[in-house]
């Protein structure tokens, strides 16, 4: 379903050193897995998911979804395979719309310009029938503007429109982050809910390691641009918090003592 091959994302500012943010990642995801992806703060994983997404180029390596190398496909011509959902709850709507006329938006897209025919009798009913699914009561506000609406409700309904056509890849980005615990977890249960009813293909970054430790079906931690723990199966379920909090510690203690050598190295050529 989703493989790359040795993908490289590297960077450099004037006169700094080459950072490569995503550095020689080859990952097989098959069709129907729910993959989270956690990481320290520049670690690399939402580099890894923009890589995907088309919203950034690879050095080298090449990614192929759904049979299609994309590695040269525009972000636009990858939003044809590629439901997406980002941390900010308002950018994957229209603030002025309301909820039906923000889902009629998805129902059109790849279909011709204007969506008045999809706000028809048949378009609300399947969208009071979606939502209904999701969050009992939220189909009931169907002609309210989008823009009123709390971030955990916008989120769900960005959710439902990311998913509308049952995409190939379904990327989450960090896309409870900026909600409020209870919201957060609404957010999680529609999150699993549409994933599992849809049988869809995911990949969710995410900084919560509870969300890490009880979603998904595979776990993966990246760490400098590469991945450090792959773990699926009954080794991914038996994976706690507190497990995954000692993975991160070992990590940075590593980090401070690969500086504290280059520090000591640079001292003896000084």
């Amino acid at each position: 379903m989703l493989d790359l091959d040795n993908a490289t994302v590297q960077f450099q500012s004037p006169g700094g050193p080459v950072v490569r943010a995503v550095d020689g990642v080859s990952l097989h995801v098959p069709a129907g897995q729910f993959v989270v992806v956690i990481g320290t703060n520049g670690s690399g994983k939402s580099t890894l998911q923009g890589a995907i997404a088309g919203t950034v180029r690879l050095s080298s390596g090449h990614i192929r979804l759904a049979g299609h190398d994309i590695t040269d496909w525009s972000q636009h011509a990858r939003a044809g395979l590629i439901g997406r959902v980002f941390q900010d709850p308002r950018a994957g709507t229209a603030g002025s719309l309301t909820v039906l006329e923000n889902l009629a938006v998805a129902a059109c897209r790849g279909r011709f310009p204007g969506f008045g025919w999809a706000t028809d009798r048949r378009l609300r009913e399947e969208a009071a029938s979606r939502l209904g699914r999701i969050v009992p009561g939220l189909e009931q506000r169907l002609e309210q503007s989008i823009g009123s609406m709390s971030g955990g409700q916008r989120q769900i309904v960005t959710l439902l429109m990311a998913t509308w056509h049952r995409p190939e890849l379904l990327l989450l980005d960090e896309h409870t982050a900026a909600l409020d615990p209870a919201a957060a977890d609404r957010v999680v249960q529609a999150t699993a809910g549409l994933i599992r009813e849809g049988r869809l293909t995911a990949l969710m970054v995410t900084h919560s390691l509870a969300q890490a430790a009880s979603l998904g079906d595979r776990l993966i931690l990246v760490h400098r641009g590469r991945i450090e723990l792959d773990v699926e199966g009954p080794a991914k379920r038996r994976l706690t918090p507190d497990d995954l909090a000692d993975r991160f510690d070992a990590l940075r203690r590593a980090d401070q003592l690969d500086d504290a050598a280059a520090r000591t190295l640079a001292d003896l050529y000084v």
